[in-house]
């Protein structure tokens, strides 16, 4: 990134920030801030142990640095600004997950476009709000879901009955939702049949033995409305199910849909092999691949939400929940500040750009295009400002 273009960026990050609220995080005054500067050279330096003492008003500090990243920690201390941990004091911290899209299985950031990327995260970040919500029992009020501005998502929960957690039990809450090394024999409990005897049933009141039996549930009543064949095709699909076992389990389901409700795991032969076959699909399709060292680091700077992604001009986006379904980042999460005119960038790598619901396509040398897609490029760089 040249001078110009550094300039530029620098200009016009601040004009954005003139013209916003930033609403900084609860107990702004116990936390940690730092920002990374539009600097020469390659590499980056990032200003921290910082206080809100030290800022004064984020957006007024915000506007006048226009720094080309900003953060503040997911921890309160007694003293932030203090320059070595042990001497902040360390109070409590948000419990933060990020979902990057460089971290996700299936995905590849050499091969697959930024648009794939992106609904990859939010696939993610779906799953993991379920799980925040169904298995934690975390309210909406509790949790903030933000766009990162590059290529995921970040939820802080400020549930105070985590907020003192350490590294460990943390890991231990990224273990869950990521189902590290979970033992199907631990979603089984052994409980007392109407005979008095005692039976293996799936622990059917929540975490991930009630979403194995809301499966199992869905699944026999999904077979029962098709007819033998294709509930016997259905069936062959699953792991470890071949056509004499498929035969076997149908029957089964068909004569005692009672034990299917029930969670009974000893319902009849096969029934074991269906419900451990079900667990695997369950575990593949809703656990969420955070990023563990985010969630364990009990000090971790994080992006301030409203702020700017120096790696792409888009915005660091706070959303609620009802709005994550419809929320397109390449359209809504664009600077208003950045839309209504054309600027001229030297483009140093030519390709496609899918922004602001079209997908431009830039040609290498000067051109003109609209300002957000300019400012895109140069932050990701792929170009440099030509001068107007």
């Amino acid at each position: 990134m040249n001078r110009r273009t550094r300039e530029y960026l620098g200009g016009r990050f601040g004009d954005y920030y003139r013209s916003v609220d930033i609403v900084p995080p609860p107990g702004a005054d116990e936390r940690e801030w730092g920002h990374i500067p539009f600097t020469s050279g390659d590499g980056t330096t990032m200003v921290r142990h910082q206080s809100l003492l030290d800022l004064g008003d984020v957006g007024e500090f915000l506007a006048r640095e226009a720094p080309q990243h900003a953060y503040f920690s997911a921890a309160r201390y007694d003293d932030p600004s203090h320059r070595t941990m042990s001497e902040k004091g360390w109070r409590s911290a948000d419990l933060v997950f990020d979902i990057d899209a460089d971290h996700l299985p299936g995905v590849d950031p050499d091969a697959d476009s930024y648009p794939a990327m992106l609904e990859a995260s939010k696939d993610a970040l779906v799953r993991l709000l379920d799980l925040l919500d169904r298995d934690f029992g975390f309210a909406d009020s509790d949790m903030e879901i933000v766009f990162s501005g590059g290529r995921g998502y970040h939820v802080h929960v400020r549930d105070p009955a985590v907020a003192g957690l350490d590294s460990k039990a943390r890991r231990e809450v990224v273990d869950y939702v990521r189902a590290i090394d979970l033992n199907f024999d631990g979603l089984i409990e052994k409980r007392p049949n109407e005979r008095g005897t005692l039976q293996k049933t799936l622990r059917a009141e929540g975490g991930w033995g009630g979403r194995v039996h809301d499966r199992l549930v869905a699944y026999a009543d999904e077979l029962r409305e098709m007819d033998e064949e294709a509930a016997l095709e259905r069936l062959e699909e699953l792991d470890g199910v071949g056509e004499k076992t498929a035969r076997t389990i149908r029957g089964v389901l068909e004569r005692n849909p009672e034990g299917v409700t029930s969670g009974n795991v000893e319902l009849g032969p096969g029934a074991s092999t269906l419900i451990r076959a079900l667990a695997r699909e369950v575990v593949e399709e809703q656990t969420s691949p955070v990023d563990e060292p985010v969630t364990t680091d009990v000090r971790r700077l994080i992006r301030l939400p409203r702020s700017i992604h120096g790696g792409s001009g888009l915005v660091v986006t706070p959303l609620d929940r009802d709005e994550v379904e419809g929320f397109d980042p390449l359209r809504d999460a664009i600077p208003e500040r950045f839309r209504g005119r054309n600027i001229l960038i030297d483009v140093t790598d030519p390709g496609p750009v899918p922004l602001g619901g079209d997908r431009t396509k830039v040609e290498a040398g000067v051109e003109s295009v609209n300002e957000y897609v300019g400012v895109f490029l140069m932050a990701r760089g792929r170009a440099e400002k030509a001068k107007e």
